[in-house]
């Protein structure tokens, strides 16, 4: 993954070299859903990537916006994977906010270990709207 790589790499080997996808079909598949975004706009699996492009990857909540540094067809090592992208300020903020407002509601859910009583059973029937 040095700087002798190729000018150009297909967009779906690119996300999967650098591992924002387990396996290349997924990757092709998020792309051809509108899940990746070039430049702002809707591109195909197919499309030239080339290094100074702004990805856009959207990953369930997650929205990831990287500049691309490097290109490469092979996937290596996370730490070498991490060297293709840059990712943008806006989106590390908008990532660690996001982890946050997880991390809140998943306290504020109510959690009954093991089996409920019959006040839990209760409260747990109006939570779901199954109340009488």
């Amino acid at each position: 993954m040095g700087t002798s790589g190729p000018d150009r790499v297909r967009v779906d080997k690119w996300l999967w070299a650098a591992r924002f996808f387990k396996t290349r079909s997924l990757a092709s598949q998020a792309v051809e859903g509108g899940r990746v975004r070039i430049n702002g706009d809707r591109v195909k699996a197919a499309r030239p990537l080339r290094p100074g492009d702004r990805l856009e990857v959207r990953r369930g909540a997650e929205v990831v916006e990287v500049l691309v540094v490097e290109l490469s067809e092979q996937r290596g090592p996370a730490s070498a994977a991490q060297a293709l992208y840059r990712e943008t300020e806006a989106s590390v903020t908008r990532r660690t906010a996001l982890a946050e407002q997880q991390r809140g509601a998943a306290a504020a859910a109510p959690r009954f270990p093991g089996r409920p009583d019959k006040k839990s059973r209760r409260a747990l029937d109006r939570l779901m709207g199954r109340d009488r």
